[in-house]
């Protein structure tokens, strides 16, 4: 997805909308252009195409599981459960596929489930997070019909120009270039017409689905209804593109104080719940070495910005850009009057995440048993947030101990502070390794993904310069997350 501009003339005004001359002259109950219904549209809303398709997924993993099985009797014991983790690796990539051509919440589904070490196999963890949001796109004039719908307006009478081919295909929407009346360049994000239509049909789908994983994988002490319904509600979530255009608004309120950190400007009143328009520059993609450097970019400065303005949101704000891959971060090189400063440019905002309050207590009062190494308290705290299921506190006293060692062991004398990115991302696989050998044991998906945005970062800082101590940029505000008093209710630890 190519990036959107910021606002050419100075910062971010979060409230702000320039371009409320250009709201839709019709009302939005005008019917503009045919319906939204067609052979493809009924087909993808009755349930019919997914349900077939992961059936055929499913009858091809349980043949490859019965032939395989037969044949692991002649084999030795370790080349047996080496074809087993063959066989789970090949079902987990057929699985992927299908989810990704699926696109909507099959797409969203196999993304939430690769951060859930709790309750998946790593090796199908790795095959469900390539699942990524790039798949081929509709044609424009049905992209024209669920603008037109949205705003009760024909297209040219809200952009002076569209383009017809998108410049990104993701799972729930693609974005197309386009002009305003005044010459500002933006960027349209486009809601596929058939997600919000199928949405029902397709979570009573993958429920099954979740079902019959669960009951194969024997994960059977799972709670289903919590861990589905943390699902539906972040697909809910990002199906709304004006709570998108909200968040994003608040995090560039949140940021503004920095000024190397861009997020993009919403136009207000070319925005709805299925299209969401922003401001709009050509920049570089953050991993893309080369076009840094060609462009006098120190790929250890951009670094030091976006561990700025992570260790901000999550540590303080408590709102933070939950999808922190490659293709939402970008870089704006610097002006003829920039010096060598870069400036670092977030976009997509669908997945974003606020820290429930008690959540955060909690994380602070974990942090400190980590930093004491008080496994009695940090188990303690995991309880009190109903992640440990009954009669499993042993077990996970137990695995939290095993990660109390390693942490030692990494930090040395330095204190548990004293890591850097490598060792961090050494912890964060044995706490994979944990989650996965440890019966009884169920995180909040924020809590997931709170772990998986910082472990990201990590593995991007030793990916574009080892040598930038991620940890130190971060430590002044992890110490004012750990420096914050809550209220506690009387008689309450």
């Amino acid at each position: 997805m190519e990036p959107p501009v910021p606002p050419p003339n100075g910062p971010l005004t979060p409230h702000s909308d320039p371009s409320g001359a250009y709201a839709p002259a019709k009302p939005a109950t005008t019917q503009i252009g045919p319906r939204l219904v067609g052979l493809r549209f009924i087909h993808r809303t009755s349930g019919l195409v997914p349900a077939l398709r992961l059936a055929w997924v499913g009858v091809q993993v349980i043949w490859s599981a019965v032939l395989g099985t037969a044949g692991d009797w002649i084999r030795p014991p370790a080349e047996r459960e080496e074809r087993r983790r063959h066989r789970q690796s090949r079902a987990a990539g057929l699985l992927a596929r299908a989810l990704g051509d699926l696109k909507g919440a099959f797409v969203k589904a196999g993304q939430f489930a690769s951060v859930r070490h709790d309750v998946l196999p790593d090796v199908v963890s790795r095959e469900l997070a390539t699942l990524r949001d790039r798949v081929p796109p509709l044609p424009f004039a049905q992209i024209r019909r669920v603008v037109e719908r949205a705003f009760g307006a024909p297209l040219s009478s809200l952009y002076a120009h569209f383009e017809p081919e998108p410049v990104g295909a993701a799972s729930v929407a693609q974005v197309h270039r386009a002009t305003l009346p005044d010459g500002r360049q933006v960027a349209v994000k486009v809601q596929y017409p058939w997600i919000e239509a199928s949405r029902g049909t397709d979570l009573a789908i993958l429920r099954g689905v979740l079902r019959v994983a669960i009951w194969l994988g024997g994960k059977r002490d799972l709670d289903l209804d919590r861990f589905f319904a943390e699902f539906a509600k972040g697909l809910e979530e990002e199906l709304d593109f004006t709570r998108e255009a909200r968040v994003a608004t608040e995090i560039a309120e949140n940021l503004a104080g920095d000024a190397q950190i861009v997020v993009p400007r919403i136009v207000q009143s070319l925005t709805r719940r299925t299209v969401l328009t922003m401001s709009y520059h050509d920049a570089i993609p953050i991993s893309d070495r080369a076009a840094l450097q060609e462009q006098g970019v120190a790929p250890g400065k951009v670094l030091e910005v976006l561990a700025r303005a992570y260790a901000k949101q999550v540590f303080v704000d408590g709102l933070f850009h939950a999808d922190p891959h490659p293709g939402n971060l970008f870089v704006i090189p610097p002006g003829p009057d920039g010096g060598d400063q870069p400036v670092v440019l977030f976009v997509d905002f669908g997945l974003c995440k606020r820290l429930d309050p008690e959540l955060r207590r909690q994380m602070r009062k974990g942090l400190y048993a980590v930093l004491q190494r008080d496994a009695d308290d940090f188990v303690a705290r995991m309880d009190a947030m109903g992640m440990i299921a009954p009669g499993a506190q042993d077990a996970v006293h137990g695995a939290v101990e095993q990660m109390f060692e390693h942490l030692a062991e990494q930090s040395g004398e330095r204190g548990p502070l004293g890591v850097r990115g490598s060792q961090v991302l050494a912890l964060k696989d044995v706490a994979k390794g944990l989650l996965q050998d440890t019966p009884g044991l169920q995180l909040p998906n924020d809590l997931l993904l709170y772990a998986k945005t910082l472990s990201y970062l990590f593995q991007l800082g030793e990916e574009l310069d080892p040598e930038v101590d991620l940890v130190a940029i971060s430590l002044p505000y992890l110490l004012k997350f750990l420096a914050e008093k809550d209220p506690e209710p009387e008689g309450r630890a």
